[in-house]
This record gives C-alpha cells, structure tokens and sequence, in this order.
C-alpha cells in the first residue's frame, strides 16, 4: 500500500506541474500589445517563409506573419498578411525584404525605410496598407550571377569569332606580307651597295639599268608595305572593337566586379551569422547532453530533485573512497 501510495503522489506531482508549466507557457507567451494589420503583395518567391514566422524592423521584433495565401486582386501574387505592433515606425517609405535564420533555411520578414521624414501609414482592418517587397541579398546575388554569366557567354563567343578561321588566315596572310616586306628591303639595301661600290670602284656599270632594278624593287616593297598596312589596319579595327566603351573587355570587367562586389557581401553579412548560429547550436547541444546525462545517471532527481551535494575533498564530513566508516 506504501508504494501504491508514493506512485499516487509521485503521478499527481507530474500532472500538477505539467499543467502549471503550460499555464507558465501560455501566460509568457500573451499577446498584450495592439497590433495593426499590414499586407504585402509580391512575385517574389517565399521559400523557407511560413505563418507565424517574426518580423523584425532593423532587427528588432515587432510582430509576425498571420497568414501566407495568393492576392486575389493581383493573379499570379503572394499575399503575406502581417501583423506588427502599432508603435513600430511603419511609413509610406517603409518596404520589406526576407531574411534567412542561419542555415536553418527558414526566413523571416525586415522592415526597413531610407530614413527619410515620411507620414506613417493608416492601419485599416477591411483594406490593409501594403508594404512593397525588395529582393533580398540572395535574390540579388542570383540575378548578379545570371547577368555576369550571360556577358562572359557573350565576350567568350565575341572572342571565338575574333579568332576565328578566316581571321586566322588573315593575321597569317599579314606576317607573310611583313616578311616579304623585309625581304625586298634587304635585296633593295643590297642592290643600292652594289651600286654604291660599282660608281665609287674601279669597275663601273650602267646606271640606268642598276636604276630600272631599283625602281622594280622599290614597286614590289610598295606593295607589299600596302598589304601589310592593310593587314595591320584590320588588327587595329579589331582591337578598337574589343577594347570600345560598353564593348566586350568592358562588360566583362563589369560582370568581374559585379561579381566580386557580391562575394564580398556574402562574405562580409551572411558568413559570420552562419558561424555565430553553428556555434551557440553546438553549445545548446552540449547543455542538452550535460542535462540528459544527469537524468540517466539520477532519474529520480525529476520528482525529487538532485539531492544533497555530497561533501568533495577538503570539505567537513567528506570520507575518501574505501575508508571505513
């Protein structure tokens, strides 16, 4: 009868303080404040999103999100109905843009303004104020991405039709054209010493003819100096169109640092809330352990607490391990 008696007591000491745990929950947990209602209507993805989820005005909270449905005025819209303290500073420049929660996936709602003097929004329960939606860090970053991949695509087949075969050739064609150039300048320069050494030596020629081979030679540089010029002209009309304002090199340096620019963000804003998140979860995980550890080696200590602490070395009425009584 004793034991049935004690497990009596013991089960309506659990229920007892079930019940004024969940009265502690529920009173903790009121709604005290006056809240206004506030919709937003965007094309946006809301993924990670869901009703109930905070919504924080620079970070601070000021109320939540009452439901998640479609906008029946606009098709094709989601409808976010919020609810949010009526001492918030809600203005007509105030907008929205979702933030995650660390790598939990799930988002919440920042209000934020320009900080700019504006009137605040009338709240109005039949036809709710909308508050426009912004994309957010990823959504930007992802846009970003998808522009720089496009003008790297573009400069990459820009520069394959640059090198293409026929141009190729065309720079191929131009070298041999240089050469020949070179060529015919080193017969003319030989032609000329040739002539120099026959009118200042003891043997003489004929002028006139050394003078008909000059002026051939001359004729056969000219033209290839032509074609060569010709050949170079078209490298530079090439160069001139890569290196053009808003031209390929331009809009692939403006993709590398859009780019960069938004590596730099995600370095800056959203890595160290991952780190500062996985750190205070592993020291949440490391305090579970701690407690579930204590309940497995004294399951008793939930109905009648942990106990006297017994005396540890150097304490009156501490007693070694082993040493008699």
């Amino acid at each position: 009868m004793e034991n049935k008696a004690h497990a009596m007591a013991a089960g309506i000491f659990v229920v007892v303080l079930a019940a004024l745990l969940l009265a502690l929950a529920s009173w903790l947990t009121r709604d005290t404040g006056r809240r206004d209602i506030y919709e937003i209507s965007t094309r946006e993805a809301v993924t990670g999103l869901q009703p109930q989820a905070p919504v924080r005005f620079r970070g601070v909270d000021v109320g939540k999100v009452d439901t998640i449905g479609f906008d029946s005025k606009v098709q094709g819209n989601v409808l976010l109905r919020l609810e949010i303290d009526s001492a918030a500073p809600v203005t007509s420049e105030t907008f929205a843009t979702l933030g995650f929660q660390g790598v939990t996936g799930l988002s919440f709602v920042q209000l934020d303004d320009n900080g700019k003097a504006a009137p605040r929004l009338v709240p109005n329960p039949e036809a709710p104020p909308r508050i426009p939606l912004r994309p957010g860090l990823l959504a930007k970053l992802q846009d970003k991405g998808e522009k720089i991949l496009d003008q790297v695509e573009q400069v990459s087949v820009r520069l394959n039709q640059v090198l293409g075969d026929p141009n190729q050739k065309r720079l191929a064609a131009a070298l041999d054209n240089v050469g020949e150039a070179a060529a015919s300048v080193s017969k003319l320069s030989t032609t000329m010493t040739a002539i120099l050494n026959a009118q200042l030596g003891p043997d003489r020629v004929d002028i006139p003819a050394f003078v008909k081979n000059a002026n051939a030679t001359i004729a056969s540089v000219k033209g290839a100096s032509d074609e060569a010029k010709t050949a170079i002209n078209e490298i530079g009309n090439t160069a001139k169109r890569l290196n053009a304002k808003d031209g390929p090199i331009d809009r692939l340096a403006e993709g590398t640092e859009g780019l960069a620019h938004a590596a730099d963000s995600f370095n800056a804003a959203t890595l160290p809330r991952i780190n500062r998140v996985t750190e205070d979860t592993s020291r949440a995980v490391r305090q579970l352990s701690r407690t579930v550890n204590g309940i497995n080696d004294n399951p008793q200590s939930l109905i009648f607490g942990a106990g006297e602490a017994k005396p540890g070395p150097g304490e009156q009425g501490f007693t070694p391990p082993g040493a008699s009584r």
